[in-house]
């Protein structure tokens, strides 16, 4: 792997053993026969030898010795037998995956396992992001790295409700990090508050601090964090009052008042954000036994699946007054993208007996596969968008999550979809692009497709990476499905990238411009860093046992929820019947 020096050092490269015949062999025939000297003095050094080794074995440490793996594995899993609550997820032993599946990198014998290094590595990462926030931002929302302050996004409204804490949380726990998860634990339980005066995004509640807080409890069993998910549910309520359950953009959690963005077309929600609410609000009816949260997002399904698709497409804004489309631009990046994913992934919650996601899903990527995946002359498949049916060359970074998206979905009923794979695989392989065309090998926000500039992005408001995680969210996803070294390589790249370019001795920043080798930084460190980019870059080199995607399935923040029937951890409540 080409970070290999970088990390490892010059490697120690042992002399190669040749036997070399021809030239003059007289030497050698002149002296068929040893001397008796010689013969003994052979004899004793084999013999000393032979005494060397088989001392050494019985002097071997314990975790040396060819058994102390299955002694090891035994322990463990009689541990398990006694119940996944009493156990903290384990720490991933990547030298123990099973080493056919891996590309084999051959370094210095005395360095440790490149993989366990690179799990040290995202560690470090965590560490260091994590405890400059601590140091200089607790409890606030984000953290300013280079000057080191408080900072907080319109997204939050006026509050300063801890998103990093919250959001961040269970990758902790999944890290097994111990102490630090702890320390977030107890400030959600004393300090956070949902009764909030101000206008805040109901996407981003819903995403970030409900599954987040659905997630922990899934993990942990922790009762506190299912009642704090149960205070803000009960809050978010008000933004569905309306003609027709599609709900409103904002809600302010203190008097249920809400709204829609001045900005959205005439008044209308936001297809990404009105799909992206079914795995976390099914997940709180079952485990709280009140079916109210499951009714909103089942309604929103209805609606839209009961109106016509210009192509079987699915417009970015629906009127919820109406009920009818807003302005026909359809995304698989922004405004859209998410709509897509839970489609796929409510399917898959389900223990996939929910047909009807399935079915709109399929239908969904037909139509999308038919008018907006496209090939470029330079041979990149990408994701186009369509605005009143005119096709945009351009693909967004929000839009690099679909090369996981198509391999998730690519198998049905035991049945792999070839075409949906070779989706997947080309739409990761042009956002790779797009960062292995920068000189900081990091992505943009933005990139077009036009001859002679393919992958690249032409305005300077597209050209700014701010720590996004959707790349390596494909990556992750590719790797677990197909287990092509390729990803983990890529992967390995983008941290290093991240290290050299956003890395600061505050935290980790944005970049305004990532086809500057010194670009500017936007001294923000986005809360998502920690729930998704670290998270998923961390599992990119775990054992697949780790957070295993036949038992859970992220919601569009990374935060993990367990698949209703396949995992015990899903942990449903009898539903109350005075309901």
């Amino acid at each position: 792997m080409a970070a290999g020096g970088d990390v490892f050092g010059p490697g120690v490269i042992l002399p190669n053993y040749q036997r070399y015949f021809g030239a003059n062999q007289s030497q050698y025939t002149q002296r068929r026969a040893f001397r008796t000297r010689e013969k003994y003095l052979i004899i004793l050094v084999l013999m000393t030898f032979s005494l060397v080794c088989f001392g050494a074995f019985f002097y071997l440490p314990e975790d040396m010795r060819p058994n102390s793996r299955l002694v090891y594995r035994s322990v463990y899993q009689s541990m398990k037998k006694a119940g996944p609550e009493l156990l903290m997820p384990v720490m991933p032993q990547i030298h123990n995956l099973n080493t056919s599946k891996l590309s084999i990198v051959h370094h210095d014998p005395r360095a440790e396992d490149i993989y366990l290094l690179k799990d040290k590595q995202k560690l470090q990462m965590m560490k260091h992001g994590w405890s400059n926030y601590v140091r200089y931002a607790w409890g606030k929302n984000e953290l300013r790295p280079i000057s080191k302050r408080a900072h907080s996004a319109s997204i939050f409204g006026s509050s300063m409700i801890g998103a990093t804490i919250v959001d961040g949380l269970d990758t902790l726990y999944i890290m097994g990090l111990h102490e630090e998860f702890k320390q977030g634990r107890d400030w959600i339980e004393k300090n956070l508050n949902f009764d909030i005066d101000s206008d805040m995004s109901l996407f981003e509640l819903n995403i970030r601090f409900l599954g987040s807080l659905l997630a922990n409890y899934a993990l942990t069993g922790d009762e506190m964090f299912k009642e704090k998910a149960r205070q803000l549910g009960e809050r978010m309520l008000p933004a569905f009052k309306t003609e027709t359950g599609i709900p409103h953009s904002l809600i302010n959690l203190h008097t249920g008042r809400s709204k829609n963005y001045a900005w959205a077309s005439n008044g209308c929600s936001i297809l990404s954000e009105i799909g992206t609410m079914h795995l976390e609000f099914i997940y709180l009816s079952d485990i709280t036994g009140n079916p109210i949260y499951r009714e909103k997002v089942m309604q929103i399904r209805r609606t839209l699946n009961n109106l016509d698709k210009p192509n079987g497409l699915y417009p970015n804004y629906i009127n919820p007054r109406t009920g009818t489309w807003g302005r026909h631009h359809m995304s698989l990046g922004g405004l859209g993208d998410s709509f897509y994913e839970y489609l796929l992934k409510a399917w898959i919650q389900s223990g996939k007996t929910d047909r009807e996601a399935r079915q709109m899903y399929d239908e969904a990527m037909d139509a999308i596969m038919t008018h907006m995946i496209l090939k470029s002359p330079g041979g990149l498949l990408y994701a186009s968008d369509i605005q009143y049916e005119r096709v945009e060359h351009k693909m967004g970074h929000l839009a690099c999550f679909a090369g996981g998206m198509f391999g998730l979905g690519a198998k049905n009923d035991n049945e792999v979809n070839d075409r949906h794979m070779e989706v997947a695989s080309g739409l990761t392989n042009t956002c790779h692009e797009s960062y292995i065309r920068t000189p900081t090998k990091l992505g943009p926000e933005a990139f077009h497709f036009i001859e002679g500039s393919e992958a690249k992005s032409l305005k300077n408001g597209e050209k700014y990476y701010i720590l996004r995680p959707e790349t390596f969210e494909s990556y992750f996803v590719m790797w677990r499905l197909t287990k092509d070294p390729k990803y983990r390589e890529w992967g390995w790249d983008a941290v290093q990238a991240l290290e050299k370019h956003c890395r600061v001795p505050g935290g980790y920043t944005g970049l305004h411009n990532v086809y500057q080798e010194d670009s500017p930084k936007d001294d923000v460190q986005q809360s998502y860093f920690f729930a998704e980019t670290l998270k998923y870059l961390y599992l990119l080199f775990s054992d697949d046992d780790l957070i295993s995607l036949d038992q859970w399935v992220f919601n569009s923040e990374a935060h993990a929820f367990p698949v209703r029937g396949k995992n015990t951890l899903y942990r449903s409540a009898p539903v109350d019947s005075d309901r």
